[in-house]
């Protein structure tokens, strides 16, 4: 386990402003083994955190707190400090400000800047008033080195757990972009706009997933596609264009089922290097000391 570091303020820059980049001493253990090449930068990303206000609380028999404390002490000690972090949906389950307060401080340890996106458990609200000047939780992009990374709301007013960017965030993405060309792009949500291969996730996916594409594919400069909300790792390729989606720091889902089902694999996260010709090196880490017991005959959530 690694010491955590003092907390400090993330930088919080105006739209598409560059974040300084900065490395620090490297301890990698499944990455790189002396650091990565000049100019890349590495990105940390935990998705579906699921914290609640109370952080004894336990989802599916985890607890959520502890699993996500111990996610980001393995990713320390393994990748060494990030230089970003993405926190992409599905953060706080009961929209408790204790949640998301929580959160803030966990993320703040880190010392790197900090950006989040709500999914179909969060509420943004909250999220903006609890995490204002501590990063982004609104849709937004931000360039760091050579990358624009761009963040986008995937959660559908009113309710539900399927997703769908509205025209108003496709418009912003498309501005974005085309503001940018000359810089490779990350576009991150919560919710995943290809099929994963499980039926019940399948129907709760992006719902306007061409709408999304049709966007990407006018910006020969997007790299790849980040997402959360299907607990489980995930990687294919569409039109050049890597799709990602990540493991969850609580529990995992089952690959491939027809029904919601859960895995008993462990809390995860996914790191990324991010390099200046727009190549991306990326993998997924699991805790290694797992020993809580996930509620495996469950139905729900």
């Amino acid at each position: 386990m690694f010491a955590r570091q003092k907390a400090g303020r993330f930088p919080s820059p105006a739209h598409g402003d560059p974040v300084p980049l900065h490395w620090g001493a490297v301890r990698d253990r499944a990455g790189w083994p002396s650091g990565p090449p000049a100019g890349s930068l590495r990105v940390l990303q935990v998705t579906d955190t699921h914290l609640y206000r109370d952080a004894d609380r336990t989802l599916l028999g985890i607890n959520t707190q502890r699993s996500l404390e111990q996610v980001l002490e393995q990713a320390r000690y393994e990748h060494g400090p990030a230089d970003l972090v993405l926190a992409t949906g599905d953060l706080v389950h009961d929209h408790a400000r204790e949640g998301y307060a929580r959160l803030r401080a966990l993320l703040h340890s880190l010392g790197a800047p900090g950006y989040w996106l709500p999914g179909n458990h969060d509420d943004p609200q909250v999220m903006r008033e609890v995490l204002a000047g501590a990063g982004a939780c609104d849709p937004r992009s931000v360039r760091v080195g050579r990358w624009q990374i761009v963040l986008l709301d995937s959660r559908i007013a009113g309710g539900g757990d399927a997703g769908r960017v509205s025209h108003a965030g496709l418009r912003s993405l498309d501005e974005d972009l085309g503001r940018y060309p000359d810089h490779h792009a990350l576009v991150c949500l919560h919710h995943p706009p290809v099929p994963i291969g499980s039926r019940w996730m399948d129907a709760i996916g992006l719902q306007n997933a061409a709408e999304l594409f049709a966007v990407l594919d006018r910006h020969p400069q997007v790299r790849a596609v980040l997402c959360g909300h299907i607990h489980q790792e995930f990687e294919t390729r569409r039109a050049g264009v890597r799709i990602l989606g990540s493991p969850s720091t609580c529990f995992q889902f089952r690959r491939r089922s027809d029904e919601f089902a859960l895995d008993s694999a462990a809390p995860g996260y996914r790191w990324l290097a991010l390099h200046a010709d727009g190549g991306i090196d990326t993998g997924v880490g699991y805790l290694e000391d797992f020993t809580a017991a996930v509620d495996m005959a469950s139905t729900g959530y």
